[in-house]
Parts: C-alpha cells; sequence; structure tokens
C-alpha cells in the first residue's frame, strides 16, 4: 500500500525510512490493552483462543491482522446474542483505539527534526486497513505529510521504495534486526542501520545473537534528538 501523496518521485540527499510498531508507536501495550479487553469481555480462554488464531494467521501471512484474526475467532464465540454484541464491541475497541496516546516519548519531536536532515518516509509492514488506521490515528500520517509505505515484507520492497524517493543514502529505523540486517544486504553502505532496543523483539537474546548488529544503537527513540546521533550518523556518512 502507498499513500497518494507518495506516488510521485522526490530527490533529497538523505531519506529516513522509520518504522511503526515498538519504533515510535508502543505496540507492546496496545497487544497487552486488548488482551486486558479479550479476557474483561470473553474470558481467559476465549482470550487464548483469539491469540492462537492471531498467531497462526501472522505466521501463514507474515504480518499482524488483528481484523482477519477477529474475523476467524468470529466463529469460536458467536453463539449468543451476548456473544455477538461483544465482537462488535471489540471491533470498535480496535477501530476507535487512542493510538496518539501510545506514540513513544517524544516520537512525533524526532520526525520533526529527521525532517530537517532528510526526508521522513513511514515504511511499515501489515494489512491494508488496520494498519493505515493506527499511522493515521496515531498522528504519525500528518508527521510525514501522507508519505506512508505499507507492505507485507518492506525488506522485500526496496525496488520499490527507491522508486518513490530516489536518494543518495538511505537511514532504516527499526526495532527489527532481521529487517536491518536484510535491508543492509541490499542497499550495503548506501543505508544506514538505527536499532531502537524498544518492544519485546528488541530485547529478545535470541534475536539479538541471531543478527549482526546495527550501524547505530540507542535505547529510545527520543535518543535520536541527542546531538551524539547525528555524530555517530555523520561519522558513517564519512565512512563510505
Amino acid at each position: 500500500m502507498r499513500s497518494e501523496q507518495a506516488l510521485g518521485p522526490m530527490n533529497t540527499d538523505l531519506a529516513f525510512l522509520l518504522d511503526v510498531d515498538n519504533t515510535l508507536l508502543d505496540n507492546d501495550r496496545i497487544v497487552a490493552d486488548l488482551r486486558e479487553h479479550l479476557e474483561r469481555e470473553f474470558g481467559v480462554a476465549r482470550s487464548d483462543r483469539y491469540w492462537a488464531i492471531f498467531d497462526a494467521l501472522r505466521d501463514r501471512l507474515g504480518y499482524t491482522d488483528y481484523l482477519g484474526a477477529l474475523q476467524s475467532y468470529r466463529a469460536d464465540v458467536e453463539d449468543s446474542d451476548a456473544d455477538a454484541y461483544r465482537l462488535l464491541s471489540l471491533s470498535t475497541f480496535l477501530i476507535d483505539y487512542p493510538f496518539a496516546q501510545r506514540l513513544y516519548p517524544r516520537a512525533l519531536d524526532v520526525i520533526a527534526h529527521l525532517g530537517r536532515l532528510g526526508l521522513t518516509v513511514i515504511l511499515s509492514d501489515g494489512d491494508v486497513v488496520f494498519q493505515p488506521r493506527k499511522v493515521k490515528r496515531s498522528g504519525l500520517w500528518d508527521a510525514v505529510e501522507g508519505r506512508v509505505e505499507i507492505y507485507v515484507h518492506k525488506e522485500l520492497m526496496l525496488d520499490n521504495v527507491q522508486r518513490c524517493y530516489p536518494t543518495r543514502r538511505y537511514v532504516m529505523v527499526d526495532d527489527k534486526q532481521r529487517v536491518l540486517t536484510a535491508m543492509k544486504g541490499i542497499l550495503g553502505g548506501r543505508l544506514v542501520t538505527v536499532f531502537p532496543r524498544q518492544g519485546h523483539y528488541a530485547r529478545d537474546p535470541a534475536n539479538l545473537a541471531r543478527y549482526p548488529a546495527a550501524d547505530i544503537s540507542v535505547d529510545h527513540i527520543g535518543d535520536l534528538l541527542e546531538p551524539d546521533f547525528e555524530s555517530q550518523l555523520r561519522a558513517i556518512q564519512e565512512m563510505t
């Protein structure tokens, strides 16, 4: 999925490609809130059933699909009028969730700051309904002036990204080392990888051991506002 504003090619010397979930937005908190809501409305056993469907769908599709999992889950719980009503309530919970309240501290300040250094682009994995909704309601869509790219596997779509945003260098900010490693393998020295150590993927010791370190690692997305980040970025660019 590509936003309409991004259809025309743009030129700049540097583009910042920014992931969403657990990079700019605390998705672990959103999942925890959804789990609590499910357990309150349907009980622990049925909540566990939703997450089993969710995990199986993610493994099959390659991305998270909350609404798709809800549609499959419907067959398991829609056995009474009360359950049918609660299902409608659950869909409203997802669609109307206050995503802007789950932005990491200073996330929008980071986007504004990076926008003074180069072009900012949201580059995310996800479905074509819920993920754009999340990006819009969180304020991220407007923060990057509609430059939003959402794919099934973004690391496989770099040719398209480069056509839409041709530039000499890119910076990818993502909490998943797997994605950073794959993109580095394609773009090489044209890409600087930035790894914010946020969320469950970034804190998983197995993931940390499986992939090489990013060019730059920070504890929080807000650290990209610090002068040290620009110094590190400049030094890496001078070396390549």
